[in-house]
Order: C-alpha cells, then structure tokens, then sequence
C-alpha cells in the first residue's frame, strides 16, 4: 500500500502516488457512502470512471450498485499455455488471419446464431426470473464468441520458458451493456424511496439486497458474469482450432479464467459484505491471476497473497493515462508504431483511430506491478508475438 486516506466516512487505502483528481473525488464519493464498508481499496492501475473508479474495490452492507459494477459485466481474460515453443513469422501471420475470420471482431457479430448451448442455460421462468437476459437471448447467441471493440483483444506470447500462450480479453458484450443499463436506470428512479439518499451527481445509485429489484440484478449480473466466460472460452476453442490446421498437433493447457467488472457476496473482516469489484480481479491466497500489461508490453501470470487490506484483490491490468480521444489527438502515430516494430510484434496500430489503444495510452506495467508487490507475486511474464485489437 502507497497512502492513507483518513478524511472521509472510511479510510481509502490507495496503491499508488500518481491518482488522477477526477478518480480520487469518485474514490470520496465512494468512502462516504451510508453503507460502504471498513475502508476503500484503490488499485495501482486505476483511473476515473463512471461513478466508481476503473481499478476500485468497494465493499458495501446490504446494498449493491449497478454502476460499481460498470457497463461490460463479467469483462474478464483468460489464457492458456500451448506445447509449442515456436510460431515461425509467415505461419503466425496465417494464424492472425485465421482468427480474424474465425472471430467477429469490433461491433460485428456472428451472421449466423450459435446454438443455445453454447451459452449459459437458463433457469425456469426466465422471463420473470432474468427479464432483461431472456429478453436479449436471442441476440445473445449471435454475440457469443465475439470480441467487442476498445480495449479488448486476442493475443499471442512467448512465456519465460519459451512455450507459446493465447490470451483473450472480452465480457459480456451487449447483454452485460443492456443489464447493466436497466438496473442503473431503476435504481435511479427508485432513489427518492431509499432510506438513504445519495447525491445523483455521484452515479452511484443502489438497490437494496432484500428487495426484488436488488434480487433481479444480481441474478441477472450472475448470469452476465457466466456469459462472459462462454464468450472467451468460444473465443479461445476457435483460436486453437486456428493453431491446430496450421501447426499440427498441438497440446493445450487448462484455461485461465478471471472476471474483473462484477459484485459477489464475500467476508471480510468478520462480516458478509457485498464487494463490487470494477476493474480489479480476486487475488486470494494461492489464486491464480492474469495481469495483462498494454498493447506491446508483457502481460503476467500471477498467484494472489490474499492481502486483507486490498479485499483480497489486484490491478485488472495497465490502467489507462489517458482518455481515449484524448490519446488520439496528442499521440503521435509514427512513435507509437516504431515502439511497437522495434520488438517485432505484429501490432494493431495502422491509423491515428488506433491511436486509443496504442501504448502511450497507458501505465507502465511494470510501475503497476512494483506497486502491488503486497497483493501478488508473479509467477509468469509473458512477452507479446502479436495482437488483435477490437
């Protein structure tokens, strides 16, 4: 831990020194709220959001907020080690194009509808138990195995024992938007009835655990969260099938698999609180983890500690430093290439819109991961071969 905070309601713990002001007044927003809970945990790669920080861990008493949670619920990576220890460059770049026709990517999605048990079954009376995913479902089945767009990607790496490894990252696409959305909206309008009041300017509108709606939500972001694994998994399953008819035989490890935009009942400190994670992922004692760096950057493996202090949680990633229109308009594009051929990564920077992705756009990994030294310790670095953005 960097700082302590001791000014508000709780304390905020914070793993950094360089917080953005616009992330430390939303990380206040969240210390001071009626039903939050011990303290605020504020990880090294976090940047502002909407209503919580990216990068924010909150844990709260008998309330769950939507927008604590974000828009991609369940958004996530995972990751599997190969056999090979070798891509020649004309086959990795076959292998690229591959998973580029295998893969929608962006706001495309799959022309035909996958079947229905490709995604996660759906309990009786679905209408009345998951109104918005049963409404949605039909969508849900061209969306499943799809990419999505911003700061997801599939990327190929080198591990430090030369095995080849595929990693994804994505959510839970539209479904988890449209859930999240609805319930953000409710629990809006619902506010003037809840026995606390907060500020609407905070975006932090929440539902109660005993009533139905806060009932409906977790549901309904449950099944968002095991959306989101069907759609990476898809995902991974059409990546190897690519390796396997270029490569040959090919052996694949089990998957990795963490969720880092979700809320879950947990205890911590003697009591059962609800802990909203929003850009961070679980580093219990002996969990394993996936903390990719940005594009061209090393991404590691790693095994939580189980630090109190963090609500046994890490970093989610790099953690932006910049806005994405922002990074497009003041990078500059020849820069951020060269960076990028100068370690002989096939790169998804080719015009100044890529720009938001490119790696100026972010932390340094390697400052994020000294920050959190008390939260994991690193059990694989993984070097980039190449990437396919969204």
């Amino acid at each position: 831990m960097k700082k302590r905070i001791e000014t508000e309601k709780i304390p905020i713990y914070l793993w950094l020194d360089d917080i953005e002001k616009g992330a430390l007044e939303q990380a206040r927003h969240l210390a001071n709220l009626p039903f939050a809970f011990h303290h605020v945990a504020i990880m090294p790669d976090a940047h502002q959001g909407y209503g919580m920080p990216i990068g924010g861990v909150l844990a709260t008493v008998d309330a769950v907020i939507p927008n604590a949670v974000g828009v991609d619920i369940g958004c996530g990576m995972c990751a599997v080690r190969t056999s090979l220890t070798e891509v020649p460059l004309d086959l990795l770049k076959k292998a690229m194009t591959g998973i580029r026709r295998a893969i929608p990517l962006g706001f495309r999605h799959h022309v035909k509808a996958l079947p229905p048990d490709r995604l996660p079954p759906l309990p009786p009376d679905p209408a009345r138990t998951l109104p918005v995913v049963f409404s949605e479902f039909r969508s849900a089945r061209s969306q499943v195995g799809t990419l999505g767009s911003g700061n997801h990607f599939i990327e190929i790496q080198r591990g430090g024992d030369g095995r080849i490894w595929i990693m994804v990252h994505s959510g839970s696409r539209n479904l988890g938007y449209k859930v999240a959305g609805h319930y953000n909206k409710l629990a809006i309008r619902l506010a003037p009835q809840m026995k606390f009041q907060v500020p609407r300017n905070w975006q932090l509108a929440y539902l109660p655990l005993d009533s139905m709606e806060g009932r409906l939500y977790l549901d309904e972001m449950r099944y968002c969260v095991d959306f989101a694994l069907a759609n990476r998994r898809e995902m991974m399953e059409r990546v190897q099938e690519v390796f396997a008819d270029l490569l040959g035989p090919v052996d694949f490890g089990s998957m990795i698999n963490i969720a880092h935009n979700y809320a879950a009942a947990e205890v911590h400190y003697g009591r059962e609180v609800m802990v909203h994670r929003k850009g961070s992922t679980r580093a219990g004692n002996g969990e394993t983890g996936i903390i990719p760096g940005s594009q061209g950057s090393v991404s590691y493996i790693v095994r939580g500690l189980g630090n109190p202090a963090s609500f046994h949680s890490c970093s989610h990633g790099a953690g932006r430093i910049m806005g994405r229109r922002e990074a497009q308009r003041v990078l500059d594009l020849a820069a951020e290439k060269k960076k990028l051929d100068a370690r002989n990564i096939l790169h998804a920077i080719r015009h100044r819109r890529d720009l938001d992705e490119a790696p100026g756009a972010y932390k340094d990994i390697d400052q994020v991961m000294r920050n959190q030294e008390d939260l994991v310790e690193i059990v694989e670095v993984l070097h980039p071969l190449a990437v396919i953005k969204g």
